[in-house]
Parts: structure tokens; C-alpha cells; sequence
């Protein structure tokens, strides 16, 4: 039988949801925290209900509101991740249920709170994904209150009360920016960071930082400095559809992958009469012009930044983007902000890759990012478009003033804040020296052989069709790897399949009769689609992605298959490989789709490619054991390190805590590969390596002396690869390798690769 105290766990579950919408549109940050608290206490009738939110800048957890506890608490208590029974439960993202809180030996005393007589204590984690953001406590005066359904049912509030939450907290960082008399001291702060280099480059120019929605809309600017009449603003309104095609044609000629698809959902809002009439009603009745916009901007931001779907939620960003481009256009004088990231280095929270190509349109100078991981998408796609990146964890960077110079070294993952005459002087100095080299550097040899004749073949991985120039102008024999998710990422739905047809179609006019090796979908992991509900999961490495996806989304496999097909109709050397294959049985659904999806274009007598090489993308551990016999099946293999080292090591290669276990040298990964070419060698297929070991210089003798003849590496190593492979011996290689094959120890096969000579 229900008790009347679990009853009320199930109102609570069913009316939290409103307190999502208290967030909109309020600024009383402090009060909506004061309502979550009070709430939760009521409902499990506990006399303590507290939240501590997570400082990114002070690395503190922060007591932000309570009731029961002493309210002048609030803001002075902190304490560290693993710190307190509330540390421990941010730090293990697990709930912590004790009977007798006091008696437990990480229980932190703090006399200011005044939590003395509370013995029962209850603390479950706040977090959206990967991502911490804080901690939900309650806390009772009797002890052993708490049980397993109030722990369940705290989980449950803590998951629904995510999303309002965090907004809160970012409203709260945003809030910080207001606040005067640190100027001098956070330049200072900021003089000199460190980060990490997620695509090399250098910049030096005024920064511009990105706001999280919500953003002004130039709300500082009076009424007065906008044109008034309903005529000026339909010009304002063509003004910007130019601008946006403008930007648009810019785009395609640098992104051809990317035509029609950025700037697609800006159309489709100016086009929408209710948006713009909207606004037009409102002038009309006596409201400014300029206050009109935001009015009207302002209700769709709020409608779609509530809606529980996430393609919906990045409609808002789209929106709150074109009204600044149209108040821009409504100013009587151009506004300094009209193309605000134009030859800016960008500050930002966090980017999606749409994100990214508006700011390639406007000719960004450089990205800092204050969070993400060097192998993301967005660090690929920024790589690919030769825009220097750099991730550093201060949220503090979003606070610097607009137009606060800066010199970026991506190469290094330097940021230089206000930077000096002579540090400028000393980068110009060396950015002419290296144009210098790259002048005087010659193309790659259109043959690659080791010092004592043996050939290898190196191709290029290809992100994106601007890529294939500079692949060609290296002399590469081939593409080893084109990756396909790039349209798919970038677009607010599905592309069709005659649009994916360009573009696989100018990949295999442009290559020519070199081979050409096109990877299907890759989704999954940190590569999500919005527009396609039910894609977020709880461990997304481990869920629905690659293959699996394919498989099981079968019409959208079938229509890429077919525009693949079909573009490869004239070329002469054509392979389709298969990303995370685990079984036999995945690869050969997979080539009964490539079947199913000839039989259909057949059908229809549209002409298409009628054998391409279809081979398997290794990279799970699943298939060692079975390598020999997809050997037998597969036309080809390509070794894809970067997830065969994460899923053998059980590593996340984005988690700074564990970057130090990612290890390429391990014996396992060594020996794994090791086996993988020798079956490979002996069932006398092709075998590539198309990872990042792949051009790293202590791994090539490894992959030499292992029998691997084929190497697919990012264009911009082609040159460095073959210069390390020209001056090898295969008999040295094979030496090298079979010490490091030999060697058990992970100290052992460091000390070796520092010295591969001696080896030999």
C-alpha cells in the first residue's frame, strides 16, 4: 500500500516540469533556486532542502539556496569536488542515503549553517550527461528518515530539474559579467593561458565573445538609434535576406558540403508571415521598430528554449541570430556589431558544428572554446577549415570586455591576452619564418618507398571536399578515408539523397581514377543528430552509433548507400567501409544493403557503380578474435586506432582524468594490431591504418616491421609520414617491432620508443 508521503513524490514528479518555465524570462535567479528548494522539502517532507551548484571559475561546489539552514549560508559555504558527504556525491555522480549523517567519517562540519539537529541526510547528483553540475540535498531531523523510494524519487526530481537548473547556473555566470571592479585584475588574471590545441594556427586580433541564449539583441542602444517607420523595416527585412545569401554563397564556395544547409532555418523564419507580420502589427500599433523585433524574437526564444526536443531548442539560437542581423539593418548608423565576429577571435562556452561554419562565413580569425575535447567534431571540422582552436577550462575568459586583443598560438595552445609589443614581434618573427619554409617545401613523392626499395601507399583522410585541392596538389595516391557525417551534422534535417549524391559525386570526379574509399555514417558518440529524436543516451559510446545506427535507421543507410552508388558510377576504384563492425553478421547485413540498394537502382535504370570493394572499418576489440574469418569476407581492412585503443582500454579519449590511460603504446593495443595485419597479410587483402598512430613518427617503423605497407593520414602529414618512411629499412622496422612485441611492460615499450635506432 502507497503511503501518503510516496503519493506526493508522484505529484511532485508530475508538476515539476512548470518550474522549467520559471526560468524564462525571469531574472530573479535567487528566487527561482528558493522556489526548487522549497518544493523538494515539502513534497518529501523534509526539513532541509538545499542546492549547491558547481563554480567553474573557483572550482567550488556553492551552497546557492535553503531552506532550513541557516539562510546566511548561502554563498559562504564551499567546498571542494570529493570534499563532504555532498563532494562525494558530485564526485561519484551516486547518491549518498546515511542514517546518521554526523556519525559518517566524510562528514564535513560547517557551524555557519546551523545543521546540527539534521542526522538524516539525502544527496543525489544534478547532471546532464557527462557534464556535473551539482548536488540536491534534504535532510531530516530523524535519523534513518530517508529510504530507497525517497532515493529514487530524488533521483527522478534531480534528472527533471536538469535542464531549469542549468540554465540558471549559466544565467548566473552570465550575471558575473556585471560586475564592476575586476576588469584590471581578470586582464591580469588572464595574461598568459595555457590550453590545449584542438586545431593548430595562429591569430592575433580583438576578441568577441559568444553569450549563452539570451543574448542583448542591442538592447543597450535607445529607441532613437533605430529607424522608425513600418517601410524601413521591410527594407531592413530585404536587406537582411541579402546579407544571408551573401553569406550563404561565401560559404558554399568554401564548404560545398555545406550549401543551402547553414542558413536554411533563417530563410524559413523571414519567410514565415507570422513573424514577420507579427513585428509589422506591432509597429503599427505605436510600438518602436527596434522594441517590436525583440518583442517578437524574444516570444519564439522563449517558446523553443522550452520545448522538450533538442532540435527544437537550437531553433531559439537561429532566431535570437537573425533578429540581431535585423536590428543591425535597422540602425540609422551601421552598428559596430554588423558582422560581430568578423576578423575576431570568438570566445564561447561551447560550439555545434552549424555554429562553426556562420563564424567560417564571417571570417573568423580564431576560436577559443572553454570547454570540450580535442578530438570532438567541432575540433575536426575547425582542423579541416584551417581555423586555429584552442580549448582552456577558464570560464572566465567570457568575461572579457569586447574588443580585448589577443594573440592566439594554436600550434602551441597558447593565449596571450593583451599581448606585449615584443611577445607580438617575437610570433611575427616566426610566422614569417615558417612561410618561408612552406614556400620552399616540395610535394610529396608520387611513390613512397622505404630506404631499401619496399613501396607504401599513402592516401589522405578527407573531412571535408575542400581537403581534396590539397590532397592532390601532395600527389596522394588515393583517399583512404572520407568521412561522411559532415551534411548530416551541419543541417537542421536529413539530407536527401540527391544532395549527398553532389557531394560524393564531385569526391569522385575530382579523384579521378585514384581510388577513392567512403566511410558510411559515423553518428553516435559525441556526433548526435538533434533533428532525430531518442539519438541522446546515457553512455552514447556505447549505445546506438555507427553500423548500429545504419542497421537500424535502414532507409536512411539504403538512400546514402544509393547516392554513393550512384556517384561512383564512372570512378574506377570505389571501396564503401563500414564503421565499428563487432560481427560477421553486421558485416554481411551491411553488404546485403549494398545489394538491396543496387537491385533497387537497377530497377529504376539509374546508372551506378556495380562492384565497389566493401570492406571493415577495426575498431573494436570484438572482432579479434574472429579476424580470420572476416578476413575472408571483407575486400579490405582500415584500422581505426583512436576508438580501438578507447574501447580496449576502456579509456573516454576525451576525459582530461583518464587522458593519462589512453595509451597507444600499451602492449595489448601493440600486439592487437599486430594481428590484425597478419591476417589481413595472410588472407592477402589491403589493410590500412587510418588513426592517429597512424602518422605519429614513433609508430610508422612499428607499423613497417608489423607488415603494413598502406597508410591513411589528415593531408597536412603526408609530407612528415613519408619523410620518416623513406628512411627506413624494412629489416630495422621488423627488428623494431618485434622488440616491441616482445616487451610486456608499458615502462619497457616507452624506454623503446624514445630509442628505436638502438633497437635495430
Amino acid at each position: 500500500m502507497m503511503t501518503s508521503k510516496n503519493r506526493d513524490h508522484l505529484n511532485l514528479l508530475c508538476d515539476i516540469g512548470e518550474l522549467a518555465n520559471l526560468i524564462i524570462g525571469s531574472t530573479d535567479i535567487q528566487g527561482f533556486l528558493q522556489q526548487t528548494v522549497e518544493m523538494v522539502a515539502r513534497h518529501l517532507n523534509a526539513y532541509v532542502g538545499s542546492i549547491y551548484l558547481y563554480d567553474d571559475t573557483t572550482r567550488d561546489l556553492v551552497l546557492k539556496a535553503t531552506v532550513g539552514l541557516n539562510p546566511s549560508a548561502v554563498g559562504r559555504i564551499r567546498m571542494k569536488s570529493g570534499e563532504g558527504l555532498v563532494g562525494k556525491t558530485f564526485e561519484s555522480r551516486q547518491p549518498i542515503c546515511e542514517a546518521r549523517a554526523s556519525g559518517h567519517p566524510d562528514f564535513k562540519y560547517f557551524k555557519e549553517a546551523g545543521e546540527d539537529p539534521f542526522e538524516s541526510f539525502l544527496a543525489v547528483p544534478i547532471q546532464r550527461g557527462k557534464e556535473k553540475i551539482g548536488v540536491l540535498v534534504v535532510q531530516h531531523e530523524h535519523a534513518g528518515y530517508f529510504d530507497e523510494i525517497d532515493v529514487m524519487a530524488m533521483r527522478a526530481i534531480a534528472s527533471q530539474l536538469t535542464g531549469a537548473i542549468e540554465n540558471a547556473r549559466l544565467m548566473i555566470d552570465q550575471n558575473r559579467q556585471t560586475v564592476p571592479a575586476r576588469g584590471d585584475d581578470l586582464l591580469e588574471r588572464l595574461r598568459f593561458i595555457k590550453g590545449k590545441t584542438a586545431s593548430g594556427g595562429f591569430a592575433h586580433a580583438p576578441v568577441t565573445v559568444l553569450k549563452a541564449d539570451g543574448e542583448s539583441l542591442l538592447s543597450d542602444r535607445p529607441d532613437s538609434e533605430f529607424v522608425s517607420a513600418p517601410q524601413d523595416f521591410l527594407k531592413a527585412v530585404e536587406a537582411t535576406k541579402q546579407q544571408l545569401t551573401d553569406l550563404q554563397d561565401r560559404l558554399a564556395q568554401r564548404l560545398p558540403e555545406s550549401a543551402s544547409l547553414i542558413f536554411e532555418a533563417h530563410f524559413m523564419i523571414l519567410k514565415d508571415a507570422r513573424f514577420v507580420d507579427a513585428m509589422l502589427t506591432k509597429i503599427e500599433q505605436g510600438v518602436s521598430v527596434s522594441k517590436a523585433v525583440r518583442d517578437v524574437a524574444g516570444h519564439y526564444m522563449a517558446l523553443f528554449s522550452s520545448a522538450p526536443s533538442a532540435y527544437l531548442k537550437e531553433k531559439a539560437q537561429d532566431i535570437e541570430d537573425l533578429a540581431r542581423r535585423l536590428l543591425n539593418n535597422l540602425c540609422k548608423e551601421a552598428s559596430e556589431d554588423t558582422d560581430h565576429a568578423e576578423g575576431r577571435i570568438v570566445i564561447a562556452r561551447q560550439l555545434l558544428p552549424s555554429d562553426l561554419l556562420k563564424l567560417a562565413s564571417e571570417d573568423v580569425k580564431g576560436i577559443v572554446l572553454v570547454s570540450g575535447g580535442v578530438t570532438s567534431h567541432v575540433a575536426i571540422i575547425a582542423r579541416s577549415l584551417k581555423l586555429p582552436m584552442v580549448i582552456a577550462e577558464r570560464i572566465d575568459l567570457l568575461e572579457l570586455p569586447d574588443g580585448t586583443p589577443m594573440l592566439l598560438d594554436a600550434d602551441m595552445g597558447s593565449i596571450h591576452t593583451r599581448p606585449s609589443e615584443t611577445i607580438i614581434q617575437r610570433f611575427e618573427i616566426r610566422n614569417q619564418t615558417q612561410k618561408a619554409e612552406k614556400k620552399a617545401t616540395r610535394p610529396i613523392f608520387a611513390q613512397t618507398r622505404t630506404r631499401d626499395g619496399e613501396s607504401v601507399k599513402l592516401l589522405a583522410n578527407i573531412n571535408l571536399l575542400s581537403e581534396i585541392k590539397l590532397a592532390k596538389d601532395l600527389n596522394v595516391e588515393g583517399i583512404g578515408l572520407y568521412r561522411t557525417e559532415f551534411p548530416f551534422l551541419v543541417r537542421s534535417n536529413l539530407p536527401s539523397e540527391e544532395e549527398q549524391y553532389l557531394v560524393y559525386k564531385r569526391l569522385c570526379d575530382e579523384m579521378g581514377d585514384r581510388e577513392v574509399t567512403i566511410r558510411t555514417l559515423d553518428i553516435g558518440g559525441e556526433k548526435l543528430l538533434p533533428y532525430l529524436e531518442g539519438t541522446k543516451e546515457a553512455n552514447p559510446e556505447l549505445g546506438l552509433r555507427s553500423i548500429r545506427f545504419s542497421l537500424h535507421h535502414r532507409k536512411v543507410f539504403l538512400q546514402q548507400l544509393r547516392a554513393i552508388l550512384r556517384a561512383g558510377a564512372g570512378a574506377e576504384n570505389l571501396k564503401i567501409v563500414f564503421p565499428m563492425i563487432s560481427a560477421l553478421d553486421e558485416f554481411r547485413q551491411a553488404r546485403h544493403a549494398v545489394e538491396e540498394a543496387m537491385v533497387d537502382l537497377a530497377r529504376q535504370n539509374l546508372p551506378f557503380h556495380p562492384a565497389p570493394a566493401l570492406g571493415a572499418m577495426i575498431e573494436l576489440p570484438a572482432v579479434l578474435d574472429i579476424i580470420h574469418e572476416l578476413a575472408k569476407e571483407a575486400a579490405f581492412f582500415s584500422i581505426g586506432t583512436n576508438d580501438l585503443i578507447q574501447y580496449m582500454l576502456a579509456v573516454d579519449r576525451t576525459n582530461e582524468r583518464v587522458a593519462a590511460y589512453y595509451q597507444p603504446y600499451h602492449p595489448s593495443i601493440l600486439r592487437s594490431l599486430h594481428r590484425i595485419i597478419l591476417a589481413a597479410v595472410k588472407a592477402e587483402i589491403e589493410v590500412t591504418v587510418c588513426g592517429e598512430m597512424g602518422h605519429e613518427p614513433e609508430f610508422i617503423p612499428f607499423f613497417i616491421g608489423a607488415g603494413l605497407r598502406t597508410f591513411s593520414v589528415d593531408p597536412h602529414f603526408l609530407r612528415s609520414v613519408q619523410e620518416t618512411i623513406v628512411d627506413l629499412s624494412v629489416s630495422d622496422a621488423s627488428a623494431y617491432a618485434r622488440a616491441l612485441l616482445a616487451e610486456p611492460t608499458l615502462a619497457g615499450i616507452q624506454a623503446l620508443l624514445r630509442s628505436p635506432k638502438k633497437v635495430a
